[in-house]
């Protein structure tokens, strides 16, 4: 389906609720087939924050199947935390307050009597959303996070799988299932010749599929989330995060045709799996295995936004969705704790003349780099480099691969003096590439000098300048003496230069 059928779609449930206010707080209620969560976010913004958020599994929709209606003790468990979640939004006074239904409120017979409660307890209207729109928002929060994503999105909930092939931040051809684990459970009855059957049988409808081979899978949704914890557990990696995680097809084959095939007991034996969700994962994993046979990916990148991360990039205006996730988030983090505000800019113009020869997406990391550039300042002296390191691999940046990441966070270590080949940096150094690791590492030591020669303030920095010259890096003062070097800049030109490796010249 078009991008503008799917606009069509959901524009007739999404509804404002009140005024917005552009930047206060935002909360959105994802009422799931299997779960429901609730995510504050500071505001509404290209790089939206989470400021709490939490998660009950329901299974609302267990056994809808078969009875046609929502489940009675999912009912119960769903009415007293939606009471509590609009309680804590009440008390956090956010500026909107959204709550979205999804496959089983929509499909049940007794969907409506439930959506009346709701909105009777939290003083608040639910969007009941139609497939095509959950599918739309599930889309936009893919390419909310990872701009220029060109593949499929999957998103698997408790009662549906949407599909939607997404190209340079358009969605085109779109479908929704009624595949959730648990309406596999339920088929399937425990075989998992039924369930692969039922799969199948759904699959068979979405042709295009197969025509999208040699481009990227996005996973989204909590269960298949899951596996990508576990394949992070098995391979050791370093870096727990799942935005961005990404595995070749032979591996995520490999890993979710294992799981499909274990019990409940061998996978409680797994670091990590959830316990609520042992009876539906497997079913989660099979769903990925026949996924991936049939549109036979180059790799799959796991992705932590979805539905309620495409709601609020749909709120956006255009020129808003336009802007780097990545330079927001930056940007906004140095205005807010840099000690002289936002000198990103100015720091990444200074540094520019050592790397003359970076790429467009080399140039906008160092960007982001030079925005982050003064993050620790308020740390212990001694801890600072780690500190940096440390938060940088973990906070929620998106637009960003794991690599870039490690690249952003290498460099502020070095910025803060961290030993560039110590224990600390592993992490670091085993998830960038040789050139990657060299420039982080020369960029770290122009961030580090930049700072000592202008104590962080903006009106020295644009006086100064490094000069390379035959084989020679030199900083330049002005003249009238308004800027004067010393012991420290001496000796922190000396180690860029030796980062960069040059000869280190003269502070003229």
């Amino acid at each position: 389906m078009a991008e503008n059928a799917l606009t069509t779609a959901v524009s007739r449930h999404l509804r404002p609720l009140k005024a917005l206010g552009r930047r206060g707080r935002t909360a959105v209620v994802d009422i799931g087939s299997n779960s429901i969560r609730l995510v504050v976010f500071d505001r509404l913004s290209r790089a939206p924050l989470p400021v709490f958020n939490e998660r009950v599994l329901c299974g609302l929709g267990r056994g809808i199947d078969r009875t046609g209606r929502l489940d009675d003790e999912g009912i119960a468990l769903a009415l007293t935390n939606l009471t509590r979640f609009a309680k804590l939004v009440e008390a956090m006074a956010v500026d909107r307050f959204d709550l979205l239904a999804t496959a089983a409120v929509r499909d049940a017979k007794n969907g409506p009597e439930f959506v009346a409660d709701v909105e009777y307890r939290c003083n608040a209207k639910v969007t009941v959303l139609s497939g095509m729109a959950e599918a739309r928002l599930a889309a936009l929060g893919v390419i909310c996070g990872m701009p220029g994503a060109r593949g499929v999105m999957g998103d698997l909930g408790g009662g549906s799988l949407e599909l939607v092939q997404v190209h340079d931040d358009e969605m085109q051809e779109a479908v929704t299932l009624p595949l959730g684990p648990l309406r596999l459970s339920a088929v399937a009855n425990g075989s998992h010749e039924a369930a692969t059957a039922e799969i199948d049988r759904h699959l068979d409808r979405v042709g295009w599929l197969g025509e999208v081979a040699a481009e990227e899978f996005y996973p989204v949704g909590g269960a298949w989330r899951q596996l990508a914890r576990i394949h992070m557990e098995q391979s050791n990696y370093p870096l727990h995060v799942i935005h961005g995680y990404t595995m070749g097809r032979s591996q995520a084959q490999d890993l979710s045709r294992v799981v499909s095939r274990l019990g409940p007991q061998s996978l409680a034996r797994i670091p990590g799996v959830s316990k609520k969700r042992l009876e539906t994962l497997p079913y989660a994993a099979l769903l990925m295995s026949c996924v991936l046979r049939r549109m036979q990916p180059s790799k799959v990148i796991f992705s932590a936004f979805g539905l309620r991360e495409g709601h609020l990039f749909d709120l956006l205006s255009a020129e808003e969705q336009a802007r780097d996730p990545l330079l927001v988030a930056a940007a906004d983090l140095a205005e807010s704790e840099g000690r002289f505000g936002d000198l990103g800019a100015e720091i990444d113009a200074w540094c520019a003349p050592l790397f003359p020869d970076d790429s467009e997406e080399e140039a906008r990391l160092r960007r982001a780099a030079a925005h982050l550039a003064d993050i620790a300042w308020r740390e212990h002296p001694d801890y600072r480099a780690v500190q940096a390191l440390y938060r940088l691999l973990r906070l929620p940046l998106i637009a960003v691969d794991h690599d870039e990441r490690a690249f952003l966070a290498y460099t502020a270590f070095i910025r803060y003096g961290g030993k560039a080949n110590g224990s600390t940096a592993s992490t670091p150094l085993q998830l960038m590439s040789q050139r990657q690791g060299e420039r982080a590492r020369m960029l770290g030591e122009a961030m580090r000098l930049a700072i000592t020669i202008s104590g962080g303030t903006r009106q020295i920095l644009r006086r100064t300048a490094l000069v390379r010259e035959n084989g020679r890096l030199h900083m330049h003062l002005p003249d009238d003496g308004s800027v004067v070097g010393g012991d420290a800049v001496e000796r922190r030109l000396k180690a860029l230069a030796k980062a960069a490796g040059l000869k280190a010249g003269h502070i003229v």
